[in-house]
Parts: C-alpha cells; structure tokens; sequence
C-alpha cells in the first residue's frame, strides 16, 4: 500500500499541486476552484432538494452556535504550504507540534509545544471551526512572532511509546467567551513559510440539544508520528493487530496514513477528514450543538446527560470500557445516539493517564466473530459486544464499500426523501462498515447490501444500518460507515476518499435523512 521511504529531499505534498504558484496566487488559485466547487456542488444539492417534498422554511433559532456563526468567518485557516520528509513519509520537521490538553475548558491554560527543525521564528493563528457563511472558520486568536527551537526526538520506549517531552513554546488561558467547538492552530515558520496544525477541543459544561464527539483517540491510533509508530506499527509489520503497542497523545499528529493523500491532516488528526462536514451541516443549519472528545465521553459521564443527542462520528475505532459503559448508561437514560460512524467501537484500550497514553487489549465482539478478521484473533473477544450498543458492529472483512440501500422505505427516517425498496445512495457505504445486527428488541434493519472489493466485485460482507428504540421514547441509530458526512456537506479544505468505492458527496436524501433523525432525537 505504501511506497518505500526515498532520500530526504524538500519535496513538497500541497493540496490541488499548489506548489506550481506563488504564494499569492496559490492563496487565489485555491479560493478560486473551492469558490467554484461549492457552486456546482451546491447547485447539485438544490437540483436533487427540489424533486424532495418540500417542507416550510424555519428562521434559524437563537442559541450560542447560531450567535457564533453570524461572526465573520475566513478561509484563512487553510494551509497553503504543506510538506512532509520523505524519510517519514508523514512527518513535517520544518514546523509541528501538539497541545497539554485534548479537549479544555474556559479558565483553564492550554499549553502549545513546537519544534522547527531548522529552528526558525513562526506565527501561530487559532481558529474556530464551524460554517461561519460557507467559510469554516473563525480567527480568534493570534499570538505574532514567536521563537522556534528544534525539539527532541523521544526515545523509544517501552511498548515503542513515543511521549514528547516538550518546551512550552506558547500558552494561552482559553478566554470565557469561545464557544465549544474544535479549535485550529495554524503554525507557519517564517524562514520558507512552511505550515502544519495543532488541533484541541473546546468543552463546556452546559445543557445542549447535541453533543458531537469527536473520535480523537482513533486519530491517534493511527498517528505515525515520527514514522512508524502507530498502533499498527509493531517494529516488524506494516500492519499490525495485536497488543503489546502504546501510542501518546503527548506528540505532533503526522500526516494522515490510509486510502489517499490528505495534505491539510498534517497536525489535525483525522477531523477534516470524516468529522467536519458534519459539524459544517450542523452549524450551517443552526443545531444547538457542543463538543467533546472521546477522553471526556471516558471520564464524564454525567456530561454526555446534558444534551438529548449524542453523535458518534467518523471512523470511531477505539473505546475504553469506560465509554461503552458510560453510553449505555446514557441511552437507559434516555438520551438519544447517532453512530454516524463505521468500525466504531471496535478496539478495546486502555489508559495510562501519566503518559497520556493508550494500548489495544481487546475487541468489542464474540469470539470468531462472523467472519472475523483473523488478524485480530491475539486479542481477547468478550461482552460487552459493539452492537449491543450500537445495533450492529465491525464484521469481516472489515474493508469495502457499497450504495446505502433503503430497504424499509416506509419508516419514518425516509420520510420525504422518495426513496423506494431497492434504492441506493452512491458509495456512501465504505470504507469500513457495521453489520451483524443484535438481536435487541424492536430493532429493525432499514439500509443494507453486500459489500464489494470494487464496483461490481463482492467481497463476502454485508452493512446494516439499523434503529433500535430506547426505553424513554429515545433511539439509538447506526448509520454503518465511515463516510456518511459525505452525504451531508462538503466545507472548504474537505477532499473526497474513495476506496473499494466512491462516495458521490452532498445528497439531499442524506440531508433529509438527518433531519428526520435529529427532529425524533430532539424532539
């Protein structure tokens, strides 16, 4: 799957091969095509909205993220000049870095650590993420000329931990009027303007109609930050799925490491890729929505009761018993979850909270599994199970795609969407999916299809999308793929994956979809 590391060199990896610019017009060139990308596509969106049962237009209601995103946004949070060490293959030495805290609240002092390697002065920028007008972001922070030192590489050390040890290089007490939200900083070292990210959450404690997690210990699962140091990297496989690896919080997110080129990933995990045109639709649309990380779904379970929707998003692998156990609770309270998500509660961990660490021990599912990825049979396989949580779970062979196929059409999820048996949304299942429902009472399957290796090849698997009732008149829906936010926007900087299939982007059945759902969960 991947190239051999070459020598070092200064090749640069830059989104639409910027490279080819100047500066300048590398800027205009990149706000140029996404200006016309988001008319195509959003003249495609509203072509296929009209021929959808139209429903009254609603003012956007008045809470704290419609108030937010009335702010002028800009675009500048983009990079516009990303690079990676060949000799890495995911690495940005020129200027990286990583924050104290996950996810932090107003009041408290977020600490920032950067290394530029050749030592250089750099800027860094902080923005909100949101919709903000089609822009994505928010600046709200702008720290000027700081001074860059080359860092230390960790050691190696036990169970191949890489824990970064850094000098503070920034700090900033997070101010008491940002709102929660998922937080940019933009580093840029001023000797060749080379950029990368830093990425934090910020939390708040106040009742809100839904709470997004975002899937942050899997970004970190698979960081391979310096190279070769994720939890699939075992010192001899490229690939590898068993115990015995931890992986720290404490160092620089590397650039993305699976199915395509993300060049805006350096130092963002995984967010821009599966998350953020959720959260965009969401703001865009006005929902009172707060954010947390998957440290605080561990570690506050009383939080995750003061919102009516909880939304799992993404590629949301790795969980603690603690969260399972936690979200559970949740439901049997009466709170209402999407699993927007594939491969989601997959990887059983485990903390260390003096290293802000973690190590693969188990799996969510039986033994055997159906149709189990025998790559995974070290690890231990015991109840609880993912889909007596989620309605259903990873299943072999893991990997695929496929349309997202109405099979129920009369249920009330499709209402308004003119959906029949048989109809499918284009690619939007993949690359990883959920399948093997349980058999919890009331549950019911409404979109499911074989898998495929590629369009017209099936692999052996199958997705189920399922629903299932919670005791307080709440739900608990699966949506079974990585991808579904395809479905629902596509914000600046948002590149399209396509593995095993292709997802075709915003589709309003996918929007209409959404808001049945959020309408029931919040109702």
């Amino acid at each position: 799957m991947f190239c051999q590391p070459g020598p070092w060199s200064e090749t640069k990896s830059q989104p639409y091969e910027a490279h080819k610019f100047s500066p300048f017009s590398r800027l205009y060139w990149q706000l140029h095509m996404n200006s016309r990308r988001d008319f195509f596509r959003l003249t495609a969106a509203a072509g296929a909205a009209a021929a959808l049962p139209r429903v009254s237009a609603q003012p956007l209601p008045d809470n704290p993220i419609t108030r937010e995103n009335a702010k002028a946004g800009t675009r500048d949070w983009l990079l516009t000049n990303t690079r990676i060490a060949p000799a890495t293959k995911y690495r940005c030495p020129w200027i990286e870095g990583y924050c104290s805290h996950a996810s932090i609240r107003a009041g408290e002092a977020l600490r920032i650590f950067v290394s530029t390697n050749p030592a250089s002065d750099f800027t860094l920028d902080v923005f909100r993420l949101g919709y903000y007008g089609g822009t994505g972001g928010r600046l709200m922070h702008q720290f000027g000329k700081l001074k860059g030192v080359v860092q230390p590489e960790p050691e190696i050390g036990g169970k191949r931990l890489r824990n970064c040890q850094w000098e503070v290089s920034a700090q900033l007490e997070i101010p008491a009027d940002w709102p929660s939200g998922v937080y940019l900083g933009k580093l840029t070292e001023l000797r060749e303007g080379v950029q990368s990210y830093v990425i934090f959450i910020v939390r708040d404690a106040r009742k809100a109609d839904v709470l997004f997690q975002c899937s942050d210990n899997t970004w970190h699962a698979y960081n391979r930050w310096p190279s070769q140091f994720s939890l699939y990297d075992d010192g001899k496989a490229q690939w590898y799925w068993g115990g015995g690896v931890s992986v720290s919080y404490n160092r620089p997110y590397g650039k993305y490491c699976q199915i395509f080129d993300a060049p805006l990933s350096t130092g963002s995990g995984e967010f821009l890729l599966w998350e953020f045109p959720a959260a965009y639709w969401l703001e865009q649309r006005g929902y009172d929505v707060t954010y947390i990380g998957n440290l605080d779904t561990h570690a506050d379970p009383a939080g995750l009761l003061r919102a009516k929707a909880m939304l799992s998003v993404g590629h949301d692998e790795y969980w603690t018993i603690e969260m399972f156990n936690n979200v559970k609770a949740a439901i049997a309270a009466g709170v209402s979850v999407a699993f927007l998500s594939g491969n989601a509660v997959c990887g059983r961990i485990v903390l260390d909270e003096k290293t802000r660490s973690f190590e693969r021990i188990g799996v969510f599912g039986p033994p055997g599994g159906t149709q189990e990825f025998f790559k995974m049979s070290t690890l231990k396989h015991e109840r609880p199970y993912a889909n007596e949580l989620m309605g259903a779970h990873s299943t072999g062979p893991v990997t695929g795609g496929a349309d997202w196929t109405c099979v129920k059409p009369d249920h009330w999820i499709f209402a308004g969407t003119g959906m029949k048996k048989g109809d499918g949304i284009p690619g939007l299942v993949g690359w990883e999916y959920h399948g093997d429902p349980a058999p919890i009472p009331g549950l019911e399957i409404v979109a499911e299809a074989d898998t495929q290796s590629s369009p017209g090849k099936p692999n052996g698997g199958h997705f189920t999308a399922t629903i299932y009732p919670g005791p307080k008149n709440n739900i608990v829906f699966n949506a079974a793929t990585v991808w579904w936010s395809d479905g629902l926007s596509e914000p600046p900087g948002y590149k399209r994956p396509s593995a095993y299939v292709s997802p075709k982007g915003p589709d309003a059945r996918v929007q209409r979809i959404m808001e049945n759902l959020l309408r029931r969960m919040l109702a």
